[in-house]
């Protein structure tokens, strides 16, 4: 199906995140604008620092935006809101976060940190259906009903990440933030966290951000990707298109990053380290434009004629 039949379900436009006032006023996100469609799996990529999680977090209202506007089904979900609205926001879209040992109470139990949101918006008829949704869940995610009166520290990084899914997949969203949901987890673990949020995907028609640094890992799960670097979006571009025809240099400095399985291709390979000071935007300003087949480059006209020759080099 192409884009343009797809339902678009989350829509950022001319995002701007501004942490701090006057002087020290630091913009984290500059100018942000992109669609998610229904069912997919939008991954953000980028450096530390790129503003990536800064939009995940505006998303879910708890960073501010300074500028532009970030709709829901066609719904403006940033600044104020109703009661009714903002409640609506919270059940429907969740967030999973990166550290699965700081976003859990820890002295609270499994049972109740998955219960919370359940209580908060009385998602049940009774006691015996609450615990049959945690029940259901806890058993969903690859935990056993033992650990629901077992506490945070007593579980590995892997389990509290399942705990934070659990947590999540139980209030019925339709929209989940994965913010860097396996960075801090072992690789074995990684793989089992992601066929966990692939299968919740299909069971659930779930629509996915999510959050990463790691390309690789991104091309397993994703329909689209967008890069960023400091704040700005460089590339966006469906799964595969990206990875074929990596056009911006700082797409190129990410791929190029990738670990080889080979120990001997890997110690040979040049790695490409992307600067600003490549482009020369004095005279032409930079600008992102779409280049078709999904693929959008952020350049000056200069810069996008050329991208579009690489691109479709031998094209008629």
């Amino acid at each position: 199906m192409e884009s343009n039949e797809k339902k678009v379900v989350l829509s950022i436009r001319n995002l701007d995140v501004v942490f701090g006032r006057g002087k020290k006023a630091f913009k984290a996100v500059d100018n942000v604008s992109f669609d998610i469609y229904e069912g997919e799996t939008l991954s953000l990529v980028g450096e530390s620092g790129s503003g990536k999680t800064t939009i995940g977090r505006a998303i879910v209202r708890i960073n501010p935006c300074s500028a532009g506007e970030i709709y829901y089904k066609g719904k403006k979900i940033s600044g104020k809101l109703s009661r009714k609205d903002d409640r609506d926001v919270i059940r429907k879209i969740q967030m999973i976060f990166q550290d699965p040992a700081a976003s859990l109470n820890e002295r609270a139990t499994i049972e109740y940190i998955i219960s919370e949101g359940l209580y908060n918006f009385h998602l049940y008829k009774d006691e015996k259906e609450r615990i049959a949704k945690i029940e259901k869940v806890v058993r969903d995610v690859g935990l056993l009903q033992e650990h629901l009166t077992r506490y945070p520290h007593e579980f590995s990084g892997g389990q509290r990440q399942r705990v934070g899914l659990a947590r999540s997949i139980v209030m019925e969203p339709e929209f989940i933030v994965a913010d860097e949901p396996i960075s801090a987890l072992d690789v074995s673990i990684r793989a089992q966290v992601l066929n966990l949020l692939k299968k919740f995907q299909v069971e659930r028609g779930l629509t996915y951000l999510f959050i990463a640094h790691d390309l690789s890992i991104v091309r397993f799960i994703s329909d689209r990707i967008v890069v960023i670097y400091k704040g700005r979006i460089m590339e966006i571009a469906p799964t595969e298109e990206l990875f074929q025809y990596p056009l911006h240099p700082y797409t190129k400095s990410l791929i190029s990053a990738i670990p080889i399985p080979d120990p001997m291709i890997e110690k040979e390979k040049t790695l490409f380290v992307y600067s600003p000071s490549m482009h020369d935007y004095s005279v032409e300003k930079p600008e992102l434009v779409d280049l078709g087949n999904g693929h959008l480059v952020f350049g000056s006209p200069a810069e996008i004629e050329n991208y579009k020759k690489i691109r479709f080099a031998g094209q008629n």
